[in-house]
Parts: structure tokens; sequence; C-alpha cells
């Protein structure tokens, strides 16, 4: 049976949620960087690089295409996995907004083929890719409300700060 995950907001620090997945907001070399993804890659510790390595080495030697999803241990992290992805730069010129909810239609796909219950997201593309707060907010809890799936009974959108809350909180009401 294929249901809609239920959504529950969290203001907090996703590296600490203990969840079956939880969604790294990668860049495309799947090697660590700054915000979220740099605090998973530390956090987690050498096992998510060493399996980030190998996946570049085998299926993804030019990087994750942006809205792919890819999953990896989750290694010191309080949860089972971490499923990369890669959100799109927001631009004012071109409409990016179906590359930013395949981000999280494929999260989904991803941890629902893995079993998993629980899945924490942080806010994808609104750090330094730009996309602001409000539409991010929209198309992501849009995404999920949509999304089907068989395994995942929780989406919990982990937010860093109470500006975005508010901002996921007016889509939830």
């Amino acid at each position: 049976m294929t249901t809609s995950p239920a959504i529950t907001l969290v203001q907090g620090d996703i590296t600490e949620q203990h969840v079956d997945v939880v969604v790294n907001a990668a860049n495309s070399s799947l090697l660590g960087g700054g915000g979220v993804d740099g605090a998973i890659h530390r956090r987690g510790g050498p096992e998510i690089l060493e399996e980030c390595r190998k996946l570049r080495a085998s299926y993804y030697g030019k990087g994750l295409p942006t809205g792919q999803a890819v999953a990896t241990t989750a290694g010191r992290l309080p949860a089972r996995w971490v499923v990369h992805t890669v959100g799109p730069v927001h631009s004012a010129t071109e409409d990016r907004s179906a590359l930013l909810a395949s981000c999280y239609r494929e999260s989904l796909r991803v941890a629902d083929g893995l079993g998993a219950r629980t899945v924490a997201f942080p806010a994808i593309s609104t750090g330094v890719y730009g996309w602001p707060m409000d539409d991010g907010a929209r198309i992501a809890v849009e995404t999920v409300r949509g999304a089907e799936t068989s395994a995942v009974e929780e989406v919990r959108f982990v937010l860093f700060d109470a500006r975005a809350y508010a901002a996921f909180a007016a889509q939830t009401e």
C-alpha cells in the first residue's frame, strides 16, 4: 500500500536526528563541502566519504547530476543511511523548480527502496545555492505531500534557524 508520508518540522541540527535516512544537500562531487554537506561528512566520519569515493570511481565519474539521489552508509550519524542529492543553484532567469522538486522526490524514492520509515530533509538549495526560502519551502512541502511511498511513514524537515522553520510552518498549516 502506498501513502503520503506524515510531515513534521524540527528546528535544529540534522546531524543529530535519530532517523533511518538523513538527506544530504550535497554538491555534485559527493566529496563533502560546506553547509549541511560539510556537517554531515564531519559528523558522519570517513566511512561516508569512502563510499562516496567508490561511487565516483564507478557510477558517477562526472559527479551526481542535479536532481538525482544516491545512498551511502550514515557512518557515525544516528541514522542508518545518508541519501545524497544535488540541488539546483537558484536562477532569476531560468525556472529550475522541477530540479528542486526532483531532489525531494528522488530522495524519497531511494529511501523507500531502502525500506526507510523515517527521513530527515534539510531545506535543499536554500543556503549557498541561493534559493529563496519561502519558495524552497513551498516546493519541498508540495513535493513530499504529492509523493507516494510504501515504506516511508514520516518526513521530518530539519530547519537550521527560526526563519527557515517559519517558512516551512507557513506551508504546512
